[in-house]
């Protein structure tokens, strides 16, 4: 399950604007990102190359169960990180940006034994 942190966040965002939108297409991760489509369609293409996701002829994106897998890993960190950081006192934006670059490079041992320690 070895994805780069660029992976790791178009991952997680299309399953979060899955939970919001009836279909995911690449000109609603490229906006949630503030990302260029053709940067997004590029990623896109890694993505499904590497079975994280599957495009259908109407250009809707779904996350596998590789992906999913991944992106639910990912967002689980994001949002447990965040929300410990702000308890400690970090204002929520600030929170919210540490929180996005730890949750990619903590090691799995670190964050079972956060997450046990917020628990």
């Amino acid at each position: 399950m070895h994805t780069n942190e660029s992976a790791e966040n178009y991952l997680e965002t299309i399953l979060i604007l899955s939970q919001k939108l009836p279909a995911v297409r690449s000109v609603d991760i490229a906006a949630e990102l503030n990302f260029k489509k053709p940067s997004v369609s590029v990623a896109m293409k890694k993505l499904r190359e590497s079975g994280h996701i599957t495009v259908s002829s109407e250009g809707h994106i779904t996350l596998t169960a590789s992906g999913r897998k991944i992106a639910e890993s990912i967002y689980e960190r994001h949002t447990l990180l965040s929300s410990w950081l702000e308890r400690l006192g970090v204002d929520s934006k600030t929170a919210a940006e540490d929180a996005c670059r730890i949750e990619h490079v903590i090691s799995p041992e670190s964050f079972t034994a956060i997450k046990r320690h917020i628990k």
